[in-house]
């Protein structure tokens, strides 16, 4: 008997699919991927539309953004938690990090990604078996992109504050500044 993959498709016939983003672009693309892997999906760009999307029609599948411009994706996961238990929501983000990934998990997410992230990593999260590890990604951020990408994100939280920056981060402001000056590592 062969191994079941995590892209096989679950014991259901509903294929519900609501993305939230707030980048048009992500959101259009991942929309039409999702749609050639079987799912029906449904767009919003807010928290306020996904809630509402949410209300109206709660689907049992969900890609949402961490950071939305109107607050927190982490509401959206909420809320259909809220309304539909079996749903499986995968978060995504710019800004990864331990506290924020914990904090989706905490709030209903089955999984955390990093952006960018692609459709079948997506798709693996979604309807990987909750029993099973998903398989690491083939293209995993390397050790210099986590820490230049953890860097520029406390560096806006401090609102692009270099000392304060430093001082959060334990590090010698000049220290700080020559990194801020050099561009993001490839991956």
């Amino acid at each position: 008997m062969s191994e079941a993959s995590p892209l096989d498709v679950p014991p259901s016939d509903d294929f519900s699919l609501l993305i939230v983003d707030d980048e048009v672009n992500l959101r259009q693309q991942l929309a039409k991927a999702m749609e050639r892997r079987g799912f029906k999906a449904d767009i919003a760009e807010s928290v306020f539309d996904g809630v509402r999307a949410v209300e109206a029609h709660p689907p049992k599948y969900a890609v949402i953004d961490l950071r939305l411009d109107d607050g927190s994706g982490l509401e959206v996961v909420e809320a259909l938690r809220r309304e539909r238990a079996d749903a499986r929501i995968v978060v995504l983000t710019g800004y990864g990090n331990i506290a924020t990934a914990v904090a989706a998990v905490k709030a209903g997410a089955v999984d955390y990604l990093p952006k960018p992230a692609d459709a079948d990593q997506i798709a693996a999260a979604l309807l990987v078996d909750g029993a099973v590890m998903p398989p690491p990604p083939e293209r995993p951020m390397s050790a210099d992109r986590v820490r230049w990408e953890h860097i520029q994100r406390v560096y806006a939280q401090c609102d692009r504050n270099v000392s304060e920056t430093a001082r959060r981060l334990k590090m010698h402001r000049r220290t700080l500044q020559r990194i801020l000056a050099k561009n993001a590592p490839r991956e």
